[in-house]
């Protein structure tokens, strides 16, 4: 009971608790502001040329270019879109639920044609589907055939053609996101509905596809979003999507202004396939079972006979014609190429890439980290929302961010230049437009969310108690992150340093639009190559490519083995 002393005077106000002067911290919101700032400072200045332009492109443009572009690109898209979701999830559903010869060396395998660049799958496949490439050679020596007008084939330089080529390497995006919900929650739906008497094929179309359904369309949307973003192959196997009508008014027709509004019009297309993404992850929960459940799993059906073999070409053939035929044709062109392996110019290609690479990837990270410090010191609406803006570079075409970021370089460029004349008496010159700075720019801006996702995710997996603990033995926000943090974050800052490398390696729209006369990328080394009708001279460089790529898929693919719940 309480005492009477201590019970409170009548009407007297109840104590109120201690307030704390809430620290802003000022430098996070700042910092969290200016990058948000620089992300979108492509997308703002592209906007403005498209606008300031007569409009004088207009009638040729929708007269000429637009319907045809537009549609081409539709319907690749929608190409794209089917193939990758069937064999996404195809593949995926065959590794968690039956047993058959090479399953678990597939179910990491299927990842590998993500190490191979858009632009040379489309320069591999144009070489071996040729009418002198070893499948063309194979029906003829078969059926005796003489001159290609004797038989039809298909053309590869098409855009049926480009859509199988961009499904092959871009496919894992979607097989990845299903398989992940297959693994998680697929296998104990499925049981609860096999004990209901629903037979297997059943259970798939009316079960397990549509709890899978928001796991395929943010798949797909990844993959819609590389689509767009291609310039290599889809040039190179003629078709004309958005993308290249972006380069061919510029460049051919001498207006910034036409290509401008084109890449207005895609970043539209960007913006509504993130809208349904999201949309589609509205209501997506994970619910995961305890481990003694997951034990108690019953095994994988086992496949036998032809059931077997079927179940084994479906999860082969994808590995075989995203990654194999690019081996196999760039192999065997660089084999009887191994001088160039000495040769000045790809060897400065290599220092390019790799320097290049090698300062995104600490910009990113450095950015990447601030970011989230900002976020967890801060903890307001306002800069998580600029930290979430500072994402979506990821979403936009390397293409359009290099024309809207050529445009902000130029016109700051410009800038300085009058001021140094007006004021100084001396030009200035072009600081950052046509420099390798320019490349890293861009790079930083499109990969930065690559960064803050890996980063972030290894942040989720701490103890959220950590900070509080490290504050309380008297640490400083500084000193606890430093002490504490970022010594349980090395895997994940190493993910992050090593995607973003990869993925600057493999950048090529951007770089060609951006990059210094004589500056060559191992990418722009192999796209120049594919221009003058040589690709097999860009092998080198193409094998260099894959097999630096192949570091991040090979990390991904190594924890995928060893996921227990897969080898189960």
């Amino acid at each position: 009971m309480q005492r009477i002393e201590d019970a409170p005077a009548a009407g007297a106000k109840p104590p109120q608790p201690l307030r704390v002067k809430r620290n802003r911290h000022v430098p996070a919101h700042l910092l969290a502001l200016a990058v948000s700032a620089c992300v979108l400072l492509p997308i703002l200045s592209l906007a403005y040329v498209a606008l300031s332009g007569t409009g004088e492109d207009w009638p040729h443009l929708i007269a000429n270019v637009l319907p045809g572009s537009s549609i081409t690109t539709l319907y690749l898209m929608a190409l794209v879109a089917v193939l990758t979701s069937i064999a996404g999830v195809a593949g995926a559903w065959l590794v968690v639920a039956y047993e058959f010869p090479l399953r678990k060396t597939l179910s990491w395998a299927l990842v590998l044609p993500l190490a191979v660049p858009p632009y040379l799958a489309a320069y591999a496949f144009g070489e071996f589907f040729h009418y002198t490439g070893p499948v063309q050679g194979l029906v003829r020596d078969i059926f005796g055939f003489q001159t290609i007008r004797d038989y039809w084939f298909p053309d590869i330089r098409s855009t049926p053609g480009a859509a199988f080529v961009l499904s092959s390497v871009l496919y894992p995006y979607v097989y990845l996101t299903t398989r992940i919900i297959f693994l998680m929650q697929g296998r104990n739906i499925a049981d609860v509905a096999r004990t209901l008497g629903a037979k297997p094929s059943k259970v798939f179309w009316r079960v397990l596809l549509p709890v899978a359904r928001p796991a395929i369309v943010a798949g797909v949307a990844l993959v819609l979003m590389e689509t767009i973003n291609d310039i290599g192959a889809a040039e190179y196997l003629g078709v004309r999507t958005l993308t290249f009508s972006v380069y061919a008014t510029w460049l051919n027709r001498g207006s910034l202004e036409g290509g401008a509004q084109i890449a207005l019009l895609m970043l539209l297309l960007v913006f509504l396939l993130l809208a349904a993404e999201q949309w589609a992850r509205r209501r997506q929960r994970f619910h995961t079972g305890r481990a003694t459940h997951m034990r108690a799993r019953p095994p994988r059906v086992r496949l036998t006979g032809w059931h077997a073999v079927m179940a084994l070409l479906a999860t082969c053939l994808p590995v075989l014609c995203g990654f194999g035929i690019p081996m196999f044709v760039f192999g065997q062109y660089a084999a009887r190429r191994l001088e160039q392996f000495s040769s000045p110019a790809l060897g400065q290609a290599f220092l390019h890439s790799v320097a290049t690479a090698a300062v995104t990837a600490l910009i990113t990270v450095v950015l990447a980290l601030f970011l989230i410090n900002a976020v967890r010191l801060a903890r307001s609406h306002t800069i998580t929302g600029a930290v979430r803006l500072a994402s979506i570079g990821y979403a936009l075409p390397g293409g359009i961010l290099g024309l809207g970021l050529l445009f902000a370089l130029a016109r700051f460029d410009n800038t300085i230049d009058g001021f140094a004349r007006a004021h100084l008496g001396f030009s200035t010159g072009l600081l950052l437009t046509g420099s390798a700075a320019a490349v890293v720019i861009a790079c930083a801006i499109r990969f930065l969310a690559l960064a803050e996702s890996a980063i972030r995710s290894g942040m989720e997996k701490l103890p959220p108690n950590l900070d509080e603990a490290a504050r309380s033995l008297g640490q400083t926000p500084a000193r606890s992150a430093a002490r504490v943090l970022l010594p349980l974050l090395k895997p994940a800052i190493f993910t992050a340093a090593v995607l973003v490398f990869v993925d600057t390696i493999k950048e090529l729209s951007a770089t060609i639009l951006l990059r210094p006369f004589g500056f060559n990328t191992l990418a722009t080394y192999v796209y120049e190559n594919a221009s003058r009708g040589v690709p097999e001279d860009g092998a080198v460089a193409a094998i260099l490519i894959i097999l630096t790529a192949l570091v991040p898929v090979l990390l991904l693919s190594g924890a995928l083995a060893r996921d227990r719940e897969a080898q189960m």
